[in-house]
C-alpha cells in the first residue's frame, strides 16, 4: 500500500482538498483502488456545532459522521465512499488518548505529544484501509501553525518505517503575484518548504497555485531553492470555468504520471476518464437556467458548497449552464421585496438551522407554487414547504415548526418523542444514511427509476404524522417514506409541475459524472418551463 500525504503552505484555502481529490480522479483512471482521507488540527470533535460562516459546510457520510467539506469533494471526484475514520481531528485524537489514559491503558505512563500523540496519529493513517492501492491523506491548514505540528511529525515518523518509494509527500503552496513588480515571487514558497525541511520532511512534489502561467526560469528557481526536481513542479493555474477542469489540468501537467512513476506503476494504461465530456459541457452549454437558491448562510460559498455542486451536476446531465442567484432569506424578509424570484427559472431551498429567515424561506415557497416555478426542497427546505402548504392551502392558520414556534396551534413539523429529552448539540440528530419508499406515479418515483432508495440525513425536526391525514386530504402527497420508523421522508404537490420537498441531503450524494436524479429531473424541469 503506497501513502501520499498532502499538505499546504503560505495561506489557508488554497485548495488542497481539490487537489487530493482531482489526483485521486487521474489514479483512478489506471485502475488503481483510491481512498482519501482529511486530517484537521482543530480540536472539535467534528464540525458537526461549527458555525457555517466560519467553516463551510458539514459533509455527512453514509455512516452519520459529520464531517469537513473536503470529503464531499473526496466523493465527488472518486468513485469510493468514505467512512467516519476518513475524516480525523486534534479532539478525536485527543479524546481518545485521554479515555485511554482515564482506564488506565498507559500503565501509568507521562502522557505526552511525543510519541502518545504522534503514534495515536499513525495508527489512523491506514485504519480502514481494505484493498487500497494508494491512501491520500490531505493535512488540514497550513505548514508553519502550532496545532499542526503533531501531524507533520507522525508523518515524518510513519515515513521512516515505510520502505522507500511507498511514502510521497506533496506539498501545495501559492506563487501570489505582484502588480507592482509584475512578476510571480517564490519566497513565499521556499519559505514554506524551508519550514517543512526543518522538521524532516523533504517535498517530493510541488503544486503551485498561481494566476499567471509559470515560465521555465521560474520552475528551475522553485527546483534549485526548494531541492524539488524539476519535473516535480507542478503548475496548478486558477481555472476559467469550473473545478472540474483541475483533473485535465494537472494531467496536463503530468502530475499523475509523477506519482506513477515514484511509486513504480507507470506501466499501468490510462482507461476512460469522461472528465473530457463534462468540461466540455461546462465551457460550451446547449441550454441555460436561472436558479434562485434562498437560504440564510448565503454570503460563504462554501456554506452550501455541496447543493451549488450538485445544480452543476443536474445542468451537466441535461447539457445545460446553471446561473445561480443566491438570495438571502432573511433580507428577503426584512425587505418584502420578492420580486427576484419571479423572474428565476427555478426556486431552491437548502437545508439550515435557527428561526433566522424562516418567514423568507415560507413566503418563497408560497411564490413557487403559486406562480408554477419549480421547486425544490432540502430538509428544512421541506419542512418550510409543509408549513407553508398548511397554512395556505390546508387552512391551518399559524401553523409551524415546534423548532421555531413552540406555542404555534399546529406543530405541522416536530420532534421525535426520543430527541424531545436531548440537550447536547454534537451528533445528536438523525445522521446518515436511511432507507425510502417511494409512491408509485410520483415525480421522485420517476426520477429514481427505482421503488426502494437510501439517503443521507442530518436533522432533528420531522413531519408530524398526526397532520398526515389532513394535509394529504388538502391535497400535499406523501412520496417516500421511512418504511423502518414511519417516518415521511419526501412530499410533492400535484398540482405543480414540480414541487418536491425532500427530508434528506441528496446533494452528499451527486457527482460531475452521474448527476443526482432529483437535481438532474429538476433541472429538467427548469428547462421545461422556459418552453412553455
Amino acid at each position: 500500500m503506497k501513502h501520499i500525504f498532502v499538505t499546504g503552505g503560505v495561506v489557508s484555502s488554497l485548495g488542497k482538498g481539490l487537489t487530493a481529490a482531482a489526483l485521486g480522479a487521474l489514479l483512478e483512471q489506471r485502475g488503481l483502488k483510491i481512498k482519501l482521507q482529511k486530517f484537521d488540527p482543530y480540536l472539535n470533535v467534528d464540525p458537526g456545532t461549527m458555525n457555517p460562516f466560519q467553516h463551510g459546510e458539514v459533509y455527512v457520510l453514509d455512516d452519520g459522521s459529520e464531517t469537513d467539506l473536503d470529503l464531499g469533494h473526496y466523493e465527488r471526484f472518486t468513485s469510493g465512499n468514505l467512512s467516519y475514520d476518513n475524516n480525523l481531528t486534534s479532539g478525536q485524537i485527543y479524546d481518545t488518548i485521554l479515555k485511554k489514559e482515564r482506564r488506565g491503558d498507559f500503565l501509568g505512563q507521562t502522557i505526552q505529544v511525543i510519541p502518545h500523540v504522534t503514534n495515536e496519529i499513525q495508527s489512523r493513517f491506514e485504519a480502514n484501509a481494505v484493498d487500497e492501492d494508494i491512501i491520500i491523506t490531505e493535512i488540514g491548514g497550513t505548514v508553519g501553525d502550532i496545532e499542526g505540528l503533531p501531524f507533520l511529525e507522525a508523518m515524518r515518523q510513519f515515513s521512516l518505517e515505510r520502505d522507500a518509494g511507498e511514502v510521497m509527500f506533496l506539498h501545495v503552496t501559492l506563487l501570489p503575484y505582484l502588480n507592482a513588480a509584475g512578476e510571480l515571487k517564490t519566497k513565499p514558497t521556499q519559505q514554506s518548504v524551508a519550514r517543512l525541511r526543518e522538521i524532516g520532511i523533504m517535498p517530493d512534489a510541488l503544486v503551485c497555485r498561481t494566476e499567471k502561467t509559470m515560465g521555465r526560469d521560474l520552475r528551475q528557481k522553485l527546483s534549485l531553492f526548494c531541492n524539488v526536481r524539476e519535473s516535480a513542479v507542478i503548475e496548478e493555474k486558477d481555472v476559467e470555468t469550473s473545478i472540474y477542469e483541475v483533473p485535465l489540468m494537472l494531467e496536463n501537467e503530468g502530475l499523475d504520471k509523477l506519482v506513477l512513476k515514484f511509486f513504480g506503476l507507470d506501466h499501468l494504461p490510462q482507461l476512460e476518464n469522461g472528465w473530457d465530456k463534462v468540461v466540455r459541457i461546462l465551457r460550451y452549454p446547449k441550454h441555460r437556467v436561472d436558479v434562485a437558491v434562498v437560504g440564510k448562510y448565503i454570503e460563504l460559498q462554501d456554506a452550501y458548497k455541496s447543493v451549488y455542486e450538485s445544480l452543476v451536476h443536474g445542468g451537466i446531465a441535461n447539457d445545460c449552464a446553471v446561473e445561480i442567484h443566491r438570495l438571502d432569506s432573511e433580507k428577503l424578509e426584512e425587505s418584502g421585496n420578492y420580486e427576484a424570484l419571479h423572474g428565476v427559472d427555478a426556486i431552491l431551498v437548502p437545508g439550515g438551522f435557527g428561526s433566522r429567515g424562516i418567514e423568507g424561506k415560507i413566503e418563497a415557497v408560497r411564490i413557487a407554487r403559486e406562480s408554477g416555478i419549480p421547486y425544490f426542497g432540502l430538509c428544512l427546505g421541506m419542512q418550510v414547504a409543509v408549513i407553508e402548504f398548511a397554512r395556505n392551502v390546508a387552512g391551518l392558520e399559524g401553523a409551524h415548526s415546534s423548532e421555531f414556534n413552540e406555542k404555534t396551534p399546529f406543530p405541522v413539523i416536530d420532534l421525535m418523542p426520543e430527541q424531545k429529552g436531548v440537550t447536547d448539540k454534537g451528533a445528536t440528530m438523525r445522521l446518515g444514511a436511511y432507507p425510502c419508499k417511494l409512491k408509485d406515479g410520483t415525480i421522485s418515483a420517476k426520477a429514481y427509476k427505482e421503488d426502494l432508495i437510501s439517503e443521507r440525513h442530518r436533522h432533528r425536526f420531522e413531519f408530524n404524522n398526526d397532520y398526515q391525514e389532513q394535509l394529504e386530504s388538502a391535497g400535499l402527497v406523501i412520496a417516500g417514506m421511512n418504511p423502518d420508523r414511519n417516518l415521511v421522508e419526501i412530499v410533492e404537490n400535484p398540482e405543480h409541475p414540480w414541487f418536491v420537498g425532500v427530508q434528506f441531503h441528496p446533494e452528499f450524494q451527486s457527482k460531475p459524472r452521474k448527476a443526482h436524479p432529483l437535481f438532474a429531473d429538476f433541472i429538467a424541469a427548469a428547462l421545461s418551463r422556459q418552453n412553455t
